[in-house]
């Protein structure tokens, strides 16, 4: 161990950058983005610019293969370099330097100074941003120059460095770098080392070549030619097909990829079945391997099935035994570092060997199967069949995720998707972190250390994780691998979970149980759409005996990023159907209005698909009458639900002119077919009205005197009435056509209801769906309601938990009023003739009365009135006219006449003898009005008791 403490002067252009950093200052605007998040690694791993601790390790090395494969892409790099002073070192995948090539001696002695020598570390957590570090850090490329280096005694140097991966794995074997002084660096060492990279990887792509083509000869050489080559004895049965001959594929890939089994049995089509044999081969140089032969049982030979790929040169070992023809040539798949696949060949059947096998060979696969009907199916490494079982594993997977993820719009839906997808096919614990913002719909804010988030989902194989559960908060702390995703917005991977101390910070004692429990390495990707950050997931591995490797970071970050635009657009939906939600309940009733006529209960559900248009009113009248409403637009959404809010308030407004039933709905049509048409709304220019795609409505009247009911419907379900007795009947209301189409009037009838009946008004979401229609609806109603002396919120519950689905697909609302009567001790009604000499009798039978209810206070007030108005009535009205006073939850009088014309109220003049009477009517009373009858008009008032 060297230890470092060397004081540099300050150099380069980030140097207030830098010590702002270190102050703890913002420099997002100075640095660029991948050398800060290396300052932050650094700062979090304690790192100090001004001394290192750098250890040594003598007699490093790599593997002999490795070595051969790099050995004359460095010779020929360094001759390129020798002109520029310039180093060359090669480190292993821990960052440690192996070789170091080139530079003249004053760079040699400068990096000998730093200990950038063989043997010395130079991993990121150790001397801080560097071409080798930060390459292995980021995984990729990296060019870093003068400031930049965290250290203080690495910024006269600029560098760049590129990891080495093998080109079938993946995995990052080595990190070649280039260093040199600053000011000798150029952007374009980058491009040099990405070359010289890919180089070094190609060259071992050729050696994995050259061992196939090494375990294929071994083969064919240990093989013998049948002795009945042109043998047709009607066993032959045709040749495979497409289907078998995949599913011999994967079986034979399988096969190679398994450390353990052996043999293997494949049913084919026409109950055929091929029985699969795995032996070892052994090339001439000592190259092991494994072939897989075949013989089919009850079918045809093994022949043709190398022209499954024809085109790609790759497919099954295979060949035929009705002609000798030479042997194609060997043909190798071209292979991607992040899908291997097994590298293939096509051949004729085996040639006869000249001797017997030596003893340095293994015995055929086919002396044991009987060489006759036994034929190669497929040659490879072990290891390589098993990274293209893999693959193919790998690519179900993500179509399976592709299938499975997103299937709902509810977020926490989505992430458990996810969690389901992976969990036993590629992690043993899955984590899913979401903060509360996104749970409701919000947009996220920035995300991460000591960031509050919600543990939403948690897929596991057994529930011995000591990990965090469903719903349990989690704050991770700035030195864990989640913390650290979040922060940077990338990956992180962590193999050895037992060497990454900064994940046990985030709880020591619970997540040493973590390690007990066998959980080993780790994976965290950020989840990110449309440029946010919404979490973070984290994929644990425990059973499986391998770690996390570079291609499953690949795999979880397809993973992730397919989940991440689910649950945005989940989030999103959320947002809207929230939004929608408070609009339609902000316009929906607020509560029971104050009225003794009927005793109301009332349900409202939203549909699962989102906010739809229906509503429900109980509104008080004059004369202590109540309208009850129920209408339903058609849709959901935004403009459902302000569409309702406009028909709800069109009907209060037509309320308070007290219409008649039938009057109020051609009112309320002609009002839809407005807005349908765009009048009378302010409409953008650009963008047209969508206007009501439908509408429909039950408007009913009550009075609790009479017990007379009024009905009228515009396309709207049935009523329910319920007897006393508990008998119900579905009143035989006329239909007339959906609001908005207008030309036809609306029909109404009159019920009596008798004293505790309960009228049942509901929207065609609670009787009719997509599995039910309307009559089997109604009729399931009717049951449900045939009880007697249930209160009308018990009413409720039992309606709904009988009728409505576990997911509704239509919002439902549903009204039931229970209707009580105004009896004779608190109506009082008198029939007075058209004479002026009445109104004293008036003014009598009005005190007497309140004196009878003990309503003295109101006798001086409620005489004025009663005056004012019979007076009116006798001098301005004809007909008969009838004085009532009501007692309810206030004291109403009512004057009534034979005549249509209504009364309005003015400003009378100072010389004016009249116009003073409704005035002072409008003074002495809470509320005044008109209401029109079939024989007339009523002036009524109403006073608040005492």
């Amino acid at each position: 161990m060297i230890v470092l403490s060397v004081a540099w002067d300050d150099i380069g252009g980030l140097v207030d950058a830098h010590e702002r950093f270190l102050a703890g200052s913002r420099v997002e605007s100075d640095v660029r983005g991948s050398v800060l998040e290396s300052w932050k690694r650094c700062r979090t791993a304690g790192l100090r610019p001004n001394q290192l601790l750098v250890p040594y390790a003598p007699d490093l090395t790599l593997d002999d293969g490795f070595l051969s494969a790099a050995d004359p892409v460095l010779r020929e790099l360094a001759a390129s370099l020798s002109e520029v002073g310039m180093a060359i070192a090669l480190c292993d995948a821990r960052g440690r330097m192996i070789q170091r090539l080139g530079a003249d001696t004053r760079l040699l002695d400068r990096l000998d100074a730093v200990s950038f020598a063989p043997g010395f570390d130079a991993s990121e957590v150790v001397v801080g941003t560097n071409g080798v570090g930060t390459a292995l850090a980021e995984r990729g490329p990296v060019y870093v120059v003068g400031r930049e280096h965290f250290a203080d005694c690495l910024q006269p140097f600029a560098c760049a460095g590129a990891p080495v991966r093998h080109p079938l794995s993946g995995r990052i074997e080595a990190v070649l770098d280039l260093t040199c002084l600053r000011d000798d660096g150029d952007p374009a060492m980058v491009r040099l080392v990405r070359e010289a990279a890919h180089r070094i990887e190609a060259r071992l792509l050729e050696q994995a070549t050259e061992r196939e083509r090494a375990l294929l000869a071994a083969y064919r050489r240990a093989g013998r030619e049948p002795a009945d080559r042109h043998r047709t004895d009607g066993r032959d049965g045709g040749e495979l097909g497409r289907i078998d001959l995949a599913v011999l594929r994967e079986r034979a890939e399988e096969l190679i990829a398994s450390p353990t089994q052996t043999l293997d049995e494949v049913a084919l089509t026409g109950g055929r079945v091929a029985t699969l044999l795995r032996r070892q081969v052994m090339g001439a140089a000592g190259e092991l391997g494994v072939a897989v032969e075949a013989r089919i049982l009850g079918g045809p030979r093994v022949r043709g099935l190398g022209a499954a790929e024809p085109a790609a040169g790759a497919g099954l070992l295979g060949g035929t035994k009705a002609t000798a023809a030479p042997a194609p040539p060997f043909r190798v798949r071209p292979v991607a570092a992040s899908v291997p696949v097994v590298v293939r060949a096509v051949v004729p059947p085996p040639a006869p060997s000249a001797a017997p096998p030596g003893p340095g060979h293994p015995e055929t696969v086919g002396d044991v199967l009987g060489g006759d009907e036994s034929r190669l199916l497929l040659v490879g490494e072990p290891g390589v069949g098993r990274l293209a079982v893999l693959a193919r594993r790998r690519l179900e997977l993500l179509h399976e995720a592709g299938v499975r993820i997103g299937t709902t719009l509810d977020v926490a839906h989505t992430a458990e998707e996810l969690t389901e997808v992976s969990v036993g096919r590629f992690a043993d614990f899955v984590a899913v972190d979401l903060p509360d913002a996104v749970l409701r719909g919000e947009e996220p804010g920035p995300l991460g250390a000591d960031t509050p988030l919600r543990r939403v989902a948690l897929g596991a194989v057994h529930e011995e994780s000591h990990l965090w559960g469903v719903g349990d908060t989690v704050q991770y702390v700035a030195t864990t691998p989640q913390a650290r995703s979040l922060e940077s917005r990338r990956s992180v991977l962590e193999p050895v979970l037992a060497e990454a101390g900064g994940w046990r910070a985030q709880d020591p004692a619970r997540l040493e149980r973590t390690l007990d429990a066998g959980v080993h390495s780790l994976i965290t990707v950020p989840l990110r759409a449309r440029g946010a950050t919404l979490g973070v997931v984290s994929f644990y591995r425990s059973e499986r005996p391998a770690p996390f490797e570079d291609d499953d970071l690949s795999l979880a970050q397809e993973l992730v990023s397919r989940a991440a635009i689910c649950i945005d657009n989940a989030r999103r939906y959320t947002r809207e159907h929230n939004t929608a939600l408070a609009l339609q309940r902000s316009l929906l009733p607020k509560g029971r209005p104050e009225q003794n006529a009927v005793e109301a209960a009332y349900r409202y559900l939203p549909a699962q698909a989102g906010v739809g248009g229906d509503w429900f009113d109980v509104i008080p009248l004059s004369g202590a009458r109540v309208a009850l409403v129920v209408g339903d637009v058609v849709g959901h959404g935004l403009h459902a639900a302000a569409t309702m809010g406009r028909l709800r308030t069109a009907v209060h407004n037509f309320c308070s002119l007290d219409l008649p039933p039938d009057d109020l709905l051609t009112h309320l049509d002609d009002l839809v077919g407005r807005l349908d048409r765009g009048e009378g709304w302010e409409v953008d220019s650009d963008q047209a009205d969508s206007g009501i795609v439908g509408a429909t409505c039950l408007y009913a009247v009550y009075d609790p005197v009479s017990r007379r009911c009024t009905l009228t419907r515009a396309g709207h379900p049935l009523p329910a009435v319920v007897h006393p007795d508990g008998t119900v009947e579905f009143v035989d209301l006329p239909s007339g056509p959906p609001l908005g189409l207008g030309g036809m009037p609306f029909e109404t009838i009159e019920l009596e209801l008798a004293e505790g009946s309960q009228l049942v008004l509901y929207t065609d979401g609670l009787v009719e769906d997509r599995v039910r229609d309307i009559d089997a609806g109604l009729d399931q109603l009717r049951t449900v309601l045939a009880v007697s002396g249930r209160a009308p919120e018990d009413t409720c519950e039992a309606v709904l938990d009988a009728l409505l689905p576990a997911r509704p697909a239509d919002d439902v609302a549903l009204l039931v009023a229970r209707t009580h009567v105004l009896g004779p001790e608190q109506v009082a009604q008198w029939d007075l003739p058209s004479d002026p000499a009445v109104v004293s009798r008036a003014r009598t039978l009005v005190t007497e009365q309140l004196a009878a209810w003990h309503l003295d206070d109101l006798a001086f007030t409620t005489e004025l009135v009663a005056s004012e108005l019979v007076t009116n009535a006798i001098r301005h009205a004809t007909g008969p006219v009838q004085l009532r006073l009501l007692r309810d939850r206030a004291l109403i009088c009512e004057v009534s006449d034979g005549s249509a014309t209504s009364p309005r109220l003015r400003r009378a003049r100072t010389e004016d003898e009249g116009g003073r009477g409704l005035f002072l009517v409008a003074q002495l009373t809470e509320r005044w009005g008109t209401r029109y009858t079939p024989e007339g008009k009523v002036i009524w008032t109403e006073q608040p008791l005492p």
